[in-house]
């Protein structure tokens, strides 16, 4: 498949733009794994092929269980996630469905159970930002298995 749209020439500026958003989440205070996490289950949902290479990757370079990463898709059904992980997909399926689901208040109590009002607010900037760039790489056709992650160690608890 031929790659249609090269962002980084065509608009650096925008694409810099979505780079500074991953900057912020970054340094935010989510855990990395949790981060990694609800950007892989949101790549699962709106079928990114290049996003999907890529977090399972950074998932895998700090750490993660094959287990985990193979169960995502049925994250609801398996033992393998805690009660913060499993809020944060939660919330981020209902955010990547949006038009389906708008959010139910059930929901928000949940993730509010879990996370911080700033966290909450970190949260859905990652899904959000997450859902813009699997937009962006499907109408590009980026080309999937080119990303190569830094290894790094997960932090445990972090």
């Amino acid at each position: 498949m031929e790659e249609r749209i090269h962002y980084t020439k065509v608009s650096p500026g925008a694409y810099h733009a979505m780079l500074g958003l991953e900057h912020y989440l970054h340094e935010c205070g989510l855990e990395e794994s949790l981060i990694h996490l609800i950007k892989l289950r949101t790549s699962q949902i709106n079928g990114c092929a290049y996003c999907l290479d890529m977090h399972w990757k950074d998932l895998r370079a700090i750490g993660e269980s094959e287990q985990r990463l193979y169960s995502l898709e049925a994250w609801s059904e398996t033992p393998f996630y805690s009660e913060r992980e499993r809020a944060a997909l939660a919330w981020t399926e209902a955010l990547t469905r949006v038009a389906e689901t708008h959010v139910p208040d059930e929901l928000y109590e949940q993730a509010r159970k879990e996370f911080s009002e700033k966290e909450l607010a970190d949260l859905t900037l990652a899904v959000a930002t997450i859902n813009a760039w699997n937009r962006l790489s499907i109408a590009a056709r980026t080309t999937p298995g080119t990303y190569q992650p830094v290894k790094r160690e997960l932090k445990k608890g972090a």
